[in-house]
């Protein structure tokens, strides 16, 4: 057993500093000993690592992280808290955290709980004091697995045996579990709407639809199941497609409704989930990373302007297709228009004869950064473009 062998002080009015033992075990049998954080109890999940030093309550809600055991890089965490507001889904998303040192108070004026009592309160099991980063290092040279955390039962070949049961991540279908089940209406901010959007729901951000209402659109949400029939029959400006957890080689309901889209001729914007929908409706394959991109400060060079942005992720699928050439598809040319400067790994897609592109990365990233927030913009133009075409004002 490997761990940090340093007990966190306790953080003030919470729980961590108890003294109950929580142990992380791996598939691959490797365990971390530390201590109960938030719920006492079990969970398994995916084991991933996210580097971002700020929002981990945008993280710990973010739907793209469902039945994933989410391990923050940076030591301290929990110091501004958690409230209402920040929140990017109706709940805590992950299936486990694991920190290293809590914040003993959450010191910032909108805080209006502390963390360890957010996690408690959801009944999501973490564990503190392990050594996050031998935990981060083994991910990087054995990549994403399967995890467990047990505060219950800490006896190893027990928690192993668990672990080694539970689902794996490829193959997953996910998406309707996080989706919103009844369509809603995020009305745009500036009175009239400017564009009508129907957004498929894969797991989509709170932050997406306000983005694009923000900018004059009234944004339609639907289901992760929904039709093409029913995405058009809202007669949109333009069609979303968002993020969301889970192997895309199970979507195939999504890929059907993006195809009757396309073959419609409506401007299509995807982004992370919804990128490689777009590239399996165009034809690309999908596979799965090593341990993926996870965090707010992964470097991004548009291919054609040279551009570099700073960029959030949340993914452990890509897609596969050429870097410097053009591909003939079912829908005409297709290019790679993003490319991770980390890895090489395609971080987006442009249709050249269909008004349709993607991107890997999310430009609605509400703890930022916020390079990328233009390519709603951007998809605003090609619903623009999309009315001239038709004769409309």
């Amino acid at each position: 057993m490997s761990g940090f062998d340093r007990q966190p002080a306790p953080l003030d009015g919470g729980r961590p500093g108890t003294g109950r033992q929580a142990v992380l075990m791996l598939e691959d049998g490797r365990s971390f000993a530390g201590e109960a954080f938030g719920s006492v109890g079990e969970a398994f999940g995916e084991a991933v690592f996210s580097t971002g030093m700020t929002g981990y309550q945008e993280t710990l809600t973010d739907p793209s992280y469902h039945r994933q055991i989410v391990i923050m890089t940076a030591p301290h965490i929990g110091n501004t808290g958690v409230n209402d507001l920040d929140y990017e889904s109706e709940r805590i998303q992950v299936a486990g955290f694991v920190v290293r040192d809590p914040s003993r108070l959450a010191s910032n004026w909108r805080a209006q709980r502390t963390l360890d009592e957010e996690l408690e309160n959801a009944g999501v099991v973490g564990i503190s004091g392990i050594d996050t980063r031998a935990l981060t290092r083994h991910l990087r040279e054995r990549g994403a697995m399967r995890c467990g955390i047990s505060s219950t039962d800490t006896d190893l070949d027990s928690l192993l045996e668990r672990v080694q049961a539970s689902p794996e991540m490829v193959g997953a279908d996910l998406a309707p579990e996080v989706s919103t089940t009844t369509p809603y209406v995020v009305e745009a901010r500036s009175g009239l709407p400017v564009f009508r959007i129907a957004a498929l729901d894969l797991g989509i951000k709170r932050n997406t639809p306000v983005s694009m209402a923000a900018l004059g659109c009234e944004v339609h949400v639907l289901p992760a199941r929904s039709t093409a029939q029913e995405l058009l029959a809202l007669s949109p400006d333009g069609v979303f497609l968002s993020n969301g957890p889970g192997d895309p080689a199970s979507a195939d309901y999504a890929v059907e409704t993006l195809t009757g889209v396309l073959d419609a001729g409506v401007p299509v914007f995807g982004i992370c989930f919804g990128n490689q929908v777009l590239a399996r409706a165009l034809g690309f394959e999908t596979y799965k990373l090593t341990y993926g991109h996870r965090g707010v400060n992964q470097p991004v060079a548009d291919t054609r302007t040279g551009r570099i942005a700073v960029t959030s992720h949340n993914h452990g699928f890509a897609v596969r297709a050429p870097l410097t050439e053009t591909t003939d598809t079912p829908y005409g040319r297709v290019a790679v228009s993003h490319v991770a400067l980390n890895d090489d790994v395609v971080e987006g897609l442009t249709c050249l004869d269909v008004p349709a592109f993607s991107v890997q990365f999310h430009p609605e990233a509400a703890p930022g950064p916020h390079d990328a927030h233009g390519l709603f913009d951007r998809f605003c133009g090609l619903m623009a473009a999309g009315r001239r075409k038709r004769g409309e004002a």
